[in-house]
C-alpha cells in the first residue's frame, strides 16, 4: 500500500512523509513508479492539503471546477464526471468560492473518486491537524 489516496504523483518536491525510495519514473525508484509512496495515510493526505495550498496561493484556483481540472486534467480523465462526483458527495457547487475549512471534505470526496477509499473522519482530521501544524513553524 502507497498511503496515497488521491494519487499524488511524484515530483520534483519530496513531501513530508513522503518515502525515500520514490523517484519519477526514469530516475531509478521503485520500478520508476508515477505514484508517491507516504510512510502513514495521514502524511498522503496531508501533502494533498500541501496541493490544494498551493493551488489556491499560487494558481488562485478556489472552487471545485478549477482545482479537479488542474488535479485530474481532461487529457488524461473524465474531468466533467470527477467534478460532478465531487460536488455530489460534497454538496459543492462546481463554481462556489472554497475555504481552506471546506478542504477536509473536498479530500475525502477526491480520494473516493481517485481510490475508492472511504475515508475515515479521524484519519482526516489527524493529517489536517500535520498540515495546520506545519503551518505554525
Amino acid at each position: 500500500m502507497n498511503n496515497n489516496p488521491l494519487n499524488i504523483r511524484v515530483g520534483k518536491s519530496k513531501w513530508l512523509g513522503q518515502m525515500t525510495n520514490c523517484s519519477p519514473p526514469g530516475k531509478g525508484g521503485v520500478g520508476g513508479e508515477s505514484f508517491c509512496h507516504f510512510e502513514s495515510m495521514e502524511y498522503g493526505i496531508r501533502a494533498a492539503f500541501c496541493l490544494l495550498r498551493i493551488y489556491a496561493t499560487k494558481y488562485r484556483l478556489n472552487c471545485v471546477r478549477d482545482i479537479i481540472t488542474r488535479w485530474a486534467p481532461p487529457s488524461e480523465n473524465n474531468t466533467q464526471s470527477y467534478i460532478r462526483h465531487v460536488c455530489l458527495l460534497t454538496g459543492f457547487g462546481g463554481n462556489q468560492r472554497l475555504t481552506e475549512k471546506d478542504w477536509p471534505r473536498l479530500v475525502k470526496a477526491m480520494a473516493k473518486m481517485e481510490s475508492g477509499m472511504d475515508l475515515d473522519d479521524n484519519l482526516i482530521q489527524r493529517a489536517w491537524q500535520l498540515f495546520q501544524n506545519e503551518k505554525l513553524k
